[in-house]
C-alpha cells in the first residue's frame, strides 16, 4: 500500500530537482551588431560581456554577434522587437520612424565638439530621450560614441560653394538630406557596406563620416580630401525592449544598469582613441589630404546649414534644440 506513496514522493522530488535546475539556467542576452570587433561599438560590446561574466556568473550569459553575423543593419531592430536578440546599438539617425525628437542629433553644427555632445547626453533632456520610445517597447540604455563627422570628396571642400552639385552618401535621414540641400549638393541614402564601391564607380562623390569609419572601410583609397568639419555627430543608442528589461529580476537589472554605465565609459573612451589613431593612419597613408578649416571657414559652413534647424524645429522641439545648443558652453 505504501508503494504508490513512495512513487509519488519520488516523482515530486524529481520534479522539484528539475525545477531547481531549470531555475538555475542563466538569462541569455544576445548582443547583435553590424561592425567589426576592432571598433568603438565592437569593443564596448566585448566590455559589456566581460563585466557581466565577472559579476553575474551563472545568472546572466552574454553572447556577442559582431559583423552582421546574426542580423544585418536592416533586420536588427526587427529582431530585437521580436525577441530574437536582447540588445543592439543602433545609429541615432535610424530612429525617426519611432520618435522625431532623436533627429536632434542629425542637425548640422549643433554641437561644437564631442565634449558638448557628452554634456547634452548626460543632461536631464538627453537622458529623457532615452525613454522617448518606451511606448513602442524600446528602452534606451545609454549613448555610445562613434565620433564627430568629417566631410570627404575628390575635390577640396573649404567653402560651402565647393560642395555644389556633388552627391554625398548619407544614412537614411530627412535631416541629412536637407543638410546637403542647404549647400546645393545632393544626398543619396546608401548602406555603409557598399559606399566604397559607390565612390569608386562615381555613384556618389563624397561622404560624411568619422575618421575611424573612413579609414576602416578604406575610403581613403577612393577619396582625395577630408575636410575636418566636425559638423555632426555619429553616435549610437544602446537599446533593449522595455518588456525584457523591466521583466528582469530587480537585483540583476540593477547590476546590469551599473555595467551599462561602465561599458559606456569604456566604449566612449575607445571611440576617441580610435578616431585619433585612424586620423593618423589616414595621414600616414598619404592618399588623402586632411583640410583644417579656419574658424571663419567653419562659420561659413555653419551659417549655410543652420537654417536646417528651423525646418525640423516643430518635430524635434525648440526647447530641446536650445538645451542641446547650450551644452556647447562648459558649466
Amino acid at each position: 500500500m505504501l508503494k504508490p506513496v513512495w512513487k509519488a514522493l519520488a516523482c515530486t522530488l524529481a520534479f522539484g530537482a528539475w525545477g531547481t535546475l531549470m531555475a538555475a539556467e542563466p538569462i541569455v542576452i544576445k548582443f547583435s551588431h553590424v561592425v567589426a570587433e576592432q571598433t568603438p561599438k565592437g569593443q564596448g560590446a566585448l566590455m559589456f560581456k566581460k563585466l557581466v561574466d565577472e559579476r553575474l556568473p551563472g545568472k546572466v550569459k552574454v553572447e556577442v554577434y559582431p559583423n552582421s553575423t546574426l542580423y544585418g543593419d536592416d533586420k536588427e531592430l526587427e529582431a530585437l522587437l521580436l525577441g530574437e536578440v536582447q540588445i543592439i546599438a543602433r545609429s541615432l539617425a535610424k530612429f525617426d520612424q519611432y520618435t522625431k525628437t532623436v533627429q536632434l542629433f542629425d542637425l548640422p553644427f549643433l554641437f561644437d565638439d564631442i565634449n558638448a555632445v557628452d554634456r547634452f547626453q548626460q543632461s536631464p533632456e538627453g537622458q529623457k530621450l532615452l525613454k522617448s520610445m518606451e511606448s513602442k517597447n524600446i528602452t534606451g540604455l545609454a549613448y555610445w560614441h562613434n565620433g564627430m563627422k568629417q566631410l570627404s570628396a575628390n575635390k577640396p571642400l573649404r567653402q560651402p560653394e565647393d560642395a555644389r552639385g556633388l552627391t554625398f552618401r548619407i544614412q537614411t535621414s530627412a535631416v541629412l538630406e536637407e543638410q546637403f540641400k542647404a549647400v546645393e549638393a545632393n544626398a543619396k541614402p546608401m548602406i555603409f557596406s557598399v559606399v566604397y564601391q559607390g565612390l569608386r564607380t562615381g555613384l556618389v562623390n563624397g561622404t560624411e563620416n568619422t575618421y575611424s569609419n573612413f579609414y576602416n572601410q578604406k575610403l581613403n583609397e577612393v577619396q582625395k580630401y577630408v575636410t575636418e568639419s566636425n559638423h555632426g555627430v555619429l553616435d549610437y543608442m544602446l537599446i533593449t525592449t522595455s518588456d525584457f528589461w523591466n521583466g528582469l529580476p530587480p537585483d540583476i537589472r540593477s547590476e546590469l544598469d551599473k555595467i551599462v554605465v561602465e561599458s559606456t565609459a569604456y566604449a566612449n573612451k575607445e571611440a576617441e582613441r580610435f578616431n585619433q589613431q585612424d586620423k593618423q593612419h589616414v595621414l600616414d597613408a598619404k592618399t588623402t589630404e586632411i583640410i583644417a578649416l579656419t574658424p571663419q571657414e567653419r562659420n561659413a559652413w555653419r551659417d549655410k546649414m543652420k537654417p536646417v534647424w528651423a525646418k525640423f524645429e516643430n518635430q524635434i522641439g525648440p526647447d530641446l534644440i536650445k538645451a542641446a545648443e547650450a551644452s556647447n558652453k562648459a558649466q
